[in-house]
């Protein structure tokens, strides 16, 4: 399904991102899609779930103005093929493209993008730090001050989860699970950045 390789995603993610907090998200989501694509079926296709995960945020770092619609210009520019490029810019339906989810994949990422930074912030304020020992109902608490993670849009991850037709509980706890998978390796990965990754 995936015309290119991870390390060329790789490769490409960083000529556009360098800040430590854009490396750790893209990371994490690519995880969780990978994760997703196991989970619900699609396990010949998680290198090209793993890959859109990757790259959906290509363009935020230096184009914020243009997200969704400049990260279309730069993957074309490196021959990205275009399923990849539409799902990644289908994660900004309704705020930043006009491209509606309809893949179960896309589907997955307009659900979890947000969802993956406030699980990621509920996990930073425990003594762990992580998501390892994250439950259900502690994420649900802080879903419910929407002063905690506010960057974090209730109203996309509710969306997405009527999207997919999954209640909000099942969508958080299915994405605890899928972040439970890569956070050593993302951990340990984000170490190796300048010191800034460790607060990120």
């Amino acid at each position: 399904m995936t015309a290119f390789t991870r390390e060329q995603a790789w490769a490409l993610l960083t000529k556009y991102n360098k800040e430590p907090f854009h490396l750790r998200h893209a990371l994490t989501v690519e995880g969780i899609m990978r994760y997703f694509a196991r989970e619900l079926g699609y396990g010949e296709q998680q290198e090209f779930w793993a890959n859109v995960g990757l790259l959906h945020d290509l363009d935020f770092e230096h184009y914020p103005e243009q997200h969704c619609v400049k990260g279309q210009e730069l993957m074309r520019e490196a021959g990205i093929d275009e399923a990849t490029i539409r799902a990644a810019a289908s994660h900004g339906y309704g705020l930043a493209a006009d491209i509606k989810p309809e893949h179960e994949m896309e589907k997955v990422l307009f659900a979890c993008d947000e969802l993956s930074g406030l699980i990621g912030a509920c996990a930073l304020m425990r003594p762990s730090k992580s998501v390892q020992d994250l439950e259900l109902k502690s994420v649900k608490k802080k879903y419910k001050a929407l002063n905690f993670a506010a960057g974090c849009s209730r109203e996309v991850i509710e969306r997405g989860a009527e999207m997919l037709g999954w209640s909000l509980d099942d969508l958080i706890a299915r994405t605890i699970l899928a972040m439970r998978q890569d956070e050593e390796a993302v951990n340990e990965f984000c170490a190796s950045l300048p010191a800034a990754a460790k607060e990120s």
